[in-house]
């Protein structure tokens, strides 16, 4: 009997699949942990996810709209993009704020690390709260159309609570900000 923290899969093989710039898919022949034949499919991310939630001295954040392509449906979200593995994430966070918003933060505070669906994806997100926010010129890359609006962060706390939100990493930063917030541990 294996340790419950120990892995009980057993790999038999494994084939790539698929790769692009972005992601890689790998299919494994395993034997499972009640030791039966199996398959599974691993998609690996080669960017670390990255969502920040600006927050100005009057408890004003920004919400990034744009139409995803794989919901094929519009979303609002917090600002949030992707980091090459070897970049340092903060400075990840840095660019996607000033691409998507035109905003540059003076301070910043990592609030939360996640693993968006860990049961096909190795995806790793890192989420921060910025404050101390100055405007500058946005510039987003030319795959993105987006619209950015300023909001109270109660109306978002609202939408995120009321399912308007949906987007994983706006939904858990917003919540967690939300308890910072009331446990004092957020300086405007």
């Amino acid at each position: 009997m294996h340790h419950p923290q120990e892995n009980p899969w057993k790999i038999k093989s494994k084939q790539q699949v698929y790769d692009n710039p972005w992601i890689n898919l790998t299919e494994y022949q395993v034997i499972n942990p009640s030791g039966n034949p199996g398959i599974y499919g691993k998609v690996h991310f080669k960017n670390r996810a990255i969502g920040i939630v600006p927050l100005d001295a009057d408890m004003n954040t920004y919400l990034v709209g744009q139409y995803r392509f794989t919901l094929n449906e519009y979303s609002w979200e917090i600002p949030e993009g992707g980091g090459p593995l070897p970049e340092d994430p903060l400075d990840a966070a840095k660019r996607e704020l000033l691409e998507e918003t035109g905003l540059v933060a003076a301070n910043w505070t990592e609030i939360q690390r996640l693993h968006l669906s860990n049961s096909v994806t190795d995806e790793l997100s890192i989420l921060y709260v910025a404050t101390g926010l100055t405007q500058h010129e946005a510039d987003p890359e030319d795959t993105e159309q987006l619209i950015v609006k300023k909001v109270h962060f109660d109306e978002v706390y609202r939408m995120v609570c009321d399912g308007e939100i949906t987007d994983a990493m706006t939904v858990a930063a917003i919540l967690k900000v939300k308890l910072m917030l009331a446990e004092g541990n957020i300086a405007l």
